[in-house]
C-alpha cells in the first residue's frame, strides 16, 4: 500500500503528463525482464581519463549526470534493484570517475554509466571527461540529467542542459537523446510539489527544447516512486522495450 506521501506524489504528477517528443516506453513486462535479476548487475570498469574509457561489448549505454549531492547514486541503486552497488555519501563529490555497470547477466542487456557530479564541488577534469565520452561514445543512447526537486535549476544546470541540447539538435537526436529526472520529491511538502515540478518542467523546456519531459522520482523512502518509469525510459532509449509515440507539449 502506498504511503500518504507517495500517494500524493502520484496524484500531483497526474496533472503533468510525461509525453515524449520521440518514443516513450510503456512495457512493464520488458522492464521486469531486463531489471528482474538485480544480483546480476555488475560493476565493469572505471575511467578517470579519456584514454581509460573501456571498450566493452558494444551494448547500448546510458549515462547519468547531475549536480553533486542530487541523489544520483541512491536513484541508480534503486533502478538496479540494489542497496549499495553504487556507493552513496552525504559528502558531495564521491563519484570521481565514469563508472560502468552492466545490467543483466552476461553478456548483459545494456550498460549504465554513472558520471561525476558537476557544479561547485565538481572539477574541470571531470567535465572534460564527461564531454569526451558524450561526444565520442558510439554506444551512447541517452543522457539523463538530474535535478533536485527542492532546489530546481541553477545557472550551472542550465549551462549543462543547453550544451546537451545543442549537441542533440546538431545530430537531429540521432546520436543520443536527453531526459531530465527530478529527484528527492520527498523533500517537498505535499502542497509544494505541483508548483515545484511545473517550474522545473518549464525551466527545462525553455533551456532545452529537445529534452524529453522529466520523470519525477523519490528513491530514498519506500515505496520508491518513479523508479519503474526510469527503467522504462532506459529500455526505450536502448531499443529494448515496446514504445508508443506521444507528442510533446510544453507546460503552460
Amino acid at each position: 500500500m502506498l504511503s500518504q506521501s507517495a500517494a500524493c506524489w502520484r496524484h500531483a504528477t497526474r496533472s503533468f503528463s510525461q509525453p515524449a517528443c520521440r518514443r516513450h516506453a510503456s512495457s512493464t513486462a520488458s522492464t521486469s525482464k531486463v531489471f528482474s535479476d538485480a544480483k546480476s548487475a555488475e560493476f565493469l570498469a572505471a575511467a578517470g581519463s579519456p584514454s581509460s574509457i573501456p571498450r566493452l561489448s558494444g551494448l547500448p549505454e546510458v549515462i547519468v549526470t547531475g549536480r553533486a549531492n542530487v541523489g544520483k547514486s541512491t536513484l541508480l541503486n534503486a533502478v538496479l534493484g540494489r542497496r549499495n552497488l553504487l556507493h552513496t555519501s552525504k559528502k558531495p563529490g564521491r563519484t570521481q570517475t565514469l563508472n560502468f555497470y552492466r545490467v543483466g547477466p552476461p553478456p548483459g542487456h545494456l550498460v549504465l554509466v554513472d558520471a561525476p557530479g558537476y557544479g561547485s564541488r565538481g572539477r574541470p577534469e571531470w567535465g572534460e571527461l564527461f564531454d569526451y565520452y558524450v561526444q565520442n561514445r558510439a554506444e551512447l543512447r541517452r543522457v539523463y540529467i538530474l535535478f533536485h526537486a527542492k532546489h530546481g535549476l541553477n545557472e550551472v544546470d542550465r549551462m549543462m542542459l543547453s550544451s546537451l541540447d545543442e549537441q542533440c539538435q546538431a545530430s537531429a537526436g540521432l546520436k543520443f537523446t536527453v531526459q531530465g529526472i527530478i529527484t528527492k520529491v520527498d523533500s517537498l511538502r505535499d502542497n509544494e510539489l505541483a508548483k515545484a515540478v511545473k517550474n522545473i518542467q518549464k525551466d527545462i523546456f525553455e533551456t532545452a527544447p529537445t529534452c524529453l519531459p522529466p520523470i519525477v522520482t523519490s528513491a530514498l523512502e519506500h515505496p520508491h516512486f518513479g523508479v519503474d518509469q526510469v527503467r522504462q525510459s532506459i529500455l526505450e532509449a536502448c531499443g529494448l522495450g515496446n514504445a508508443e509515440m506521444k507528442v510533446f507539449r510544453p507546460p503552460t
